[in-house]
């Protein structure tokens, strides 16, 4: 059973900078992908951005331009840069993993589709 551990969460201020991290307790399996998720209070759980084995790299819309994922295979960690954050970001913010086939396979962006998930990590950004 992986077990993801987040770090970095925080609050800061609008159009300031947060960089979380994301490391596994063991070795992440190759092919798998890793990404974040996020859910605000009231709201469904949402992608965030998503990094497949080969170094590929996935974002939602409302982050694209902003946020950047990267990860380190020897290390089975995955971090998510965030610059100019805006009070939407605010919201428990997820680390998963699952494989979805060859290492070049695209992540799902349904939260459903992800099998092994952190605890959450808390940002807040005041206006």
């Amino acid at each position: 059973q992986v077990q993801l551990v987040e770090s970095g969460g925080g609050l800061v201020q609008a159009g300031g900078s947060l960089r979380l991290s994301c490391a596994a307790s063991e070795r992440i399996g190759s092919a798998n992908a890793m990404g974040w998720f996020r859910q605000a209070p009231g709201k469904e759980r949402e992608f965030v951005a998503a990094i497949n084995w080969a170094g590929t790299q996935y974002y939602g819309d409302s982050v694209k331009g902003r946020f950047s994922i990267s990860r380190d295979n020897a290390k089975s960690t995955v971090d998510l840069q965030m610059n100019n954050l805006k009070p939407e970001d605010a919201a428990v913010y997820y680390c998963a993993t699952n494989r979805f086939g060859s290492l070049r396979a695209i992540p799902s962006r349904d939260p459903e589709a992800w099998r092994y998930w952190g605890q959450g990590t808390q940002v807040a950004v005041s206006s």
